[in-house]
């Protein structure tokens, strides 16, 4: 892996066949590796040993071991994938509502990590599945901050210029405001000509994610808005007390929790967020 080739899909390949064979929590020696693997000795000492300094896989002795970090990356994956089939049929009673482009997100350092959105539309802003902004630029990251405990002076993004103390003063009272109010708010901050409301997913001692509705600014509503996305949220945050396990979470029984009548008249088109 020290150069362009060690990123070849053969090289792909016995790495994940490495971490394959510690599948069953095993701890298992180079010896039984290369059995295991095919792989000569060689090879699979070298891979080990970018494993071991990547932090993928640990060694004791002779033998390795998959990394408390690798468990950690896992449980992580396991909670993300049931928030996501939990609010998928939120979001998307969320956005038949609304009319506008609905979002989940969750915290990832200074960033927000997109798991999903619903809706399409023909102005075309830098969201996607996956993707990621930073957080102090969207209304879901505000309202991520504001309710997970996070220094949102600590928030801005590597390189960013320190913000003068007027600005840190003003962003300090937003955040407080958020944490009062449930809800945040963008306009103009992360795309210009597009707003955003916020809520967050929690139960007032954690925060797991955040869902948002997202639209020209000409129609979004904010009050109107408040309402019918924390209610979202709080339908949420409802299905996986309730669910408990990702094998039930994700049911039909919440659909209708997001009432169009609390919604503003006007049903603005759906913009691409």
């Amino acid at each position: 892996m020290r150069n362009g080739d060690d990123f070849s899909p053969a090289v792909i390949d016995r790495v994940a066949g490495l971490l394959d064979e510690f599948r069953d929590g095993s701890e298992l020696t180079l010896s039984q590796l290369s059995c295991r693997t095919g792989l000569p000795r060689s090879s699979a000492h070298r891979l080990l040993s970018r494993l071991v300094e990547s932090g993928w896989v640990s060694r004791n002795g002779q033998v390795y071991s998959l990394s408390r970090a690798m468990f950690e990356w896992g449980a992580l994956a396991q909670r993300h994938d049931t928030l996501h089939r939990a609010a998928r049929p939120v979001l998307h009673e969320l956005h038949a509502a609304s009319g506008l482009i609905v979002h989940l997100a969750v915290l990832d350092g200074s960033d927000v990590h997109y798991l999903d959105k619903v809706g399409r539309g023909p102005l075309v802003v830098p969201s996607r599945i996956g993707g990621r902004q930073p957080a102090l630029r969207t209304a879901l990251g505000k309202a991520l901050i504001a309710h997970s405990g996070a220094d949102p002076g600590r928030a801005r993004p590597p390189g960013a210029p320190l913000p003068r103390a007027g600005d840190h003063a003003r962003l300090r009272h937003e955040i407080a405001h958020i944490r009062r109010q449930h809800v945040a708010y963008e306009r103009d901050e992360a795309v210009p000509g597009i707003a955003c409301v916020a809520a967050p997913i929690g139960n007032g001692r954690t925060c797991v994610g955040a869902v948002s509705v997202t639209g020209p600014v000409a129609g979004v509503d904010p009050v109107a808005l408040a309402r019918p996305v924390r209610s979202a949220a709080h339908a949420i945050r409802q299905v996986l007390d309730d669910c408990g396990s990702p094998s039930r979470a994700g049911g039909s029984e919440h659909v209708g929790i997001v009432s169009q009548r609390a919604l503003a008249p006007r049903r603005p088109q759906a913009y691409d967020r």
